[in-house]
């Protein structure tokens, strides 16, 4: 079995791909151009975030049988289409859970305690030191839109912090130290919101205007999920107006961004899609991947 590994991924997985008989190439840069000509040669292809299997390419490519995605989402792929014509999908939604829960947590404490202006201000030579004054999270409310997998590990960490943690999710009937609730519930409770949900076409743009104006006054925002599920000009608005005292992100409608001025806000905080770049995650994704492959491949 021929497998394309188009994104990068842990050497130690490829190497276990290989040593199990698959016949695994790589080629971390290959371009959208460069892959209608490459990967009809393959039987399965790896992807991250990076490269897209979209219906094109999906319809010229016969013989290919498994498509793997190293991360949490389908977004990158015609998923549905490509199980049309008979090709396998799978990914890897543990592998990084952790590592996104932690930045999310991570981001939570810099947006109560005013870290990344604070930090800029010193190396300004600055000491502003009364201009700082910031919020506990303990004995905040949390409202997760979304308890899956990442959800749920993010409501450990903050139940342990001694926050109350409230989810909104149709698809979830119960979850551990959580209340389920209503989405405007949520809205109209929560202190701190972040995201946990898939993009698809009910989620596309669902935090709007409309939500906004549901939610309390100075409520924080954390989105390390995917970009496209906030609507990013009602959020410019929420956070100019005051309605939202301060956004953290990770994702973005387009990535890079075409238009930055979002992201300049002083209340924002805001990272390059790094959610699951950890050593240890990326450790498990590559493992993870390498597993599916094996085991699809003696089937």
């Amino acid at each position: 079995m021929k497998i394309l590994v188009c994104d990068k991924t842990e050497s130690e997985a490829i190497e276990k791909m290989r040593l199990a008989g698959l016949t695994v190439d790589t080629n971390f840069e290959i371009t959208a151009e460069q892959l209608p000509g490459v990967l009809p040669g393959y039987d399965g292809c790896v992807v991250r975030s990076r490269t897209k299997i979209r219906q094109p390419l999906i319809d010229v490519c016969p013989n290919l049988k498994v498509i793997v995605r190293g991360g949490v989402g389908l977004d990158t792929i015609d998923a549905d289409y490509a199980r049309s014509k008979g090709i396998t999908v799978m990914n890897t939604p543990q592998a990084s859970s952790a590592s996104v829960a932690e930045l999310t947590i991570g981001y939570m404490f810099a947006l109560a305690r005013n870290l990344y202006k604070a930090a800029s201000t010193v190396k300004a030579e600055k000491w502003e030191k009364k201009a700082f004054e910031g919020d506990e999270i303990s004995g905040k409310t949390l409202g997760l839109l979304g308890i899956g997998n990442i959800g749920k590990e993010v409501a450990k960490r903050a139940n342990a912090l001694g926050m109350t943690v409230i989810a909104y999710d149709p698809y979830v009937k119960e979850a551990a130290g959580v209340k389920l609730v209503s989405l405007d519930e949520l809205l109209s409770q929560s202190d701190y919101i972040s995201l946990h949900l898939p993009k698809t076409k009910e989620s596309a743009d669902m935090i709007n205007k409309t939500m906004f104006s549901k939610m309390k006054t100075g409520v924080r925002i954390v989105n390390c999920a995917r970009g496209g599920i906030i609507n990013e000009a009602d959020l410019y608005e929420a956070l100019t107006s005051g309605k939202v005292a301060g956004a953290a992100l990770d994702v973005y409608s387009e990535e890079p961004p075409t238009d930055w001025k979002l992201v300049k806000l002083d209340n924002v905080i805001c990272s390059p899609h790094i959610g699951a770049a950890t050593h240890e995650a990326q450790g498990r994704v590559g493992a993870e991947v390498a597993q599916k492959l094996i085991e699809f491949a003696r089937k």
